[in-house]
């Protein structure tokens, strides 16, 4: 009998390459999860900005009120502002917020500067009420903003009462 020396294995077992492709498989998968996770996630701080973003609305506004000498007017609805103030020369201004559609829009002395929101932002419900007391001025500010970017309309509410130094008395 005569045995062949060379006698080599050739090529991949069944086995093998079945073994090679879960492997592959699993591996991607867990790539593929890893994708979502961090999609899902760059989405939700994308969403929290526009949060933070519409807290620096509240801002905007509160400094304005407090710099203000005095209310012009509220109309019925509240969501109409318009406030006497004095520029940076000392002349009279006023300053207007107003909601028109969903943007929250600064105007002074009636001219548009623009809106206050971002276009990710949508502003839902805009409220001005002014207090009167012995010492002085206040308003009370109450908006709510929603992210476009989110699929579930999540709505945050902004408020604050903000007294108008110019008619502050002690």
């Amino acid at each position: 009998m005569i045995k062949n020396i060379n006698n080599k294995k050739m090529g991949y077992a069944l086995l093998e390459i079945i073994f090679y492709i879960a492997i592959f498989s699993v591996l991607t998968l867990a790539v593929i999860d890893a994708i979502i996770v961090m999609t899902k996630a760059f989405k939700e701080t994308s969403i929290q900005t526009d949060f933070v973003q519409s807290s620096t609305i509240m801002e905007r506004i509160s400094r304005e009120i407090r710099q203000a000498t005095g209310i012009n007017s509220i109309n019925n609805n509240g969501n109409n502002l318009i406030l006497d103030s004095k520029d940076d020369a000392g002349d009279n201004k006023t300053v207007e917020f107003l909601l028109s559609g969903s943007d929250l829009q600064l105007k002074e002395n009636d001219i548009l500067t623009g809106n206050l929101n971002t276009p990710n932002i949508i502003i839902t419900n805009l409220s001005f009420a002014q207090i009167t007391t012995t010492k002085g001025l206040a308003v009370r500010v109450i908006f709510s903003a929603r992210s476009s970017r989110d699929n579930s309309s999540r709505i945050e509410d902004f408020y604050d009462t903000i007294v108008l130094r110019g008619k502050y008395s002690n």
